[in-house]
């Protein structure tokens, strides 16, 4: 039987109706139950705009999706997703939401920072909330913006250290290599995080890493890790969204094993050792319940990290099974506190 570090629900293909919004891109609208649950104190419309990634990347929207359709089986709110075909969709997208009342906007990603901060400043009445960004890093210091924030780099630390384990133990070329989308914060972050530790779970190893600038296109991530297994590397690490998917198949072809990031991607086939997480739907879901209960923290962030079961491991294929005993000790060493230090920034 596969064991877990962190316990993440298996996401569901989004199905929804669409309808069309006076907005860029398209729109995903969630149903409403018939009854209210009880206790509740108000009936809430809570919606979420995607990044260019959209609901189908299996990755990071998908989450936040996942958990926007968790606040409305546990909560009882009306949902709405909005998928941008691109950067320019982002204001546009955002204003629209907030023009019909919704209660909280999602804006997720990194990327959408410039945007919801100029969103957030002509709608101050709007609650909005950014996955991956600090509400005190936007440049008008909005009041009506929640920043969402992880620790990347602990996760990282914990696919790194059962990468390195792997390689040690395998023996052959001491190499391993990540794929990143673009060099921002929340990427650098596992990966400084996954260098660190299979460094130090096994000293002698080598790290490769390339930027394919894309969050979509798999062949550019499938070119990049098809390079850094000719170069010996035994496990790649996708940190790319919907692009990283070229590199797990990359891996799959050269008969070399890959780590998801993310979600738990352990789906794709015998050669996912495992999958970085973070847990972007627990996020959302506990976003939605602190507004259902007058307890929104417009102006600060939330933090989730391994000591929270914000971020950690998902399902382990049987390479990383007789690994996962060290790789948990690990992870426990990280949320107590006794292992710190762990880099967030690629040098």
């Amino acid at each position: 039987m596969k064991r877990y570090l962190t316990r993440l629900p298996a996401m569901a293909a989004a199905v929804c109706s669409v309808a069309t919004l006076a907005a860029c891109g398209t729109d995903d609208a969630g149903t409403s139950s018939t009854s209210k649950p009880a206790e509740a104190k108000k009936k809430l419309k809570v919606a979420m705009v995607t990044d260019i990634g959209g609901l189908n990347d299996r990755s990071f929207n998908a989450l936040a999706y996942k958990g926007l359709k968790d606040a409305k089986s546990q909560l009882g709110v009306d949902i709405r997703a909005v998928t941008s075909k691109s950067n320019a969709d982002y204001v546009p997208n955002l204003s629209s939401l907030a023009r019909q009342k919704y209660d909280v906007v999602f804006a997720v990603g990194f990327l959408m920072a410039e945007a919801t901060d100029k969103v957030a400043k002509s709608f101050p009445d709007t609650k909005f909330a950014i996955i991956d960004f600090s509400a005190a890093g936007l440049k008008s210091k909005p009041k009506n913006v929640q920043g969402l924030l992880f620790k990347e780099n602990e996760a990282g630390y914990l696919a790194g250290y059962m990468a390195g384990l792997y390689v040690k133990d395998k023996g052959g070329e001491q190499v391993i290599s990540t794929v990143g989308g673009q060099k921002i914060p929340p990427v650098d972050g596992y990966i400084a995080g996954y260098q660190a530790g299979a460094k130090a779970a096994n000293p002698a190893i080598k790290t490769l890493n390339g930027y394919s600038q894309d969050f979509v296109d798999q062949a550019k991530c499938k070119e990049l890790a098809l390079n850094q297994i000719g170069e010996g590397s035994q496990v790649v690490f996708q940190v790319a969204g919907q692009c990283g998917l070229g590199a797990v198949d990359a891996a799959k072809e050269k008969s070399v094993l890959a780590i998801g990031v993310d979600s738990d991607q352990g789906y794709l086939g015998k050669q996912m050792l495992t999958s970085a997480l973070k847990r972007i739907d627990k996020a959302v879901l506990s976003t939605v319940t602190e507004v259902q209960g007058d307890a929104y923290k417009g102006g600060q962030d939330t933090l989730f990290d391994a000591k929270t079961d914000g971020v950690g491991l998902g399902k382990v294929n049987a390479d990383g099974e007789k690994l996962l005993p060290k790789v948990e000790e690990v992870k426990k060493q990280i949320a107590s506190g006794e292992v710190t230090d762990i880099p967030a920034e690629v040098k």
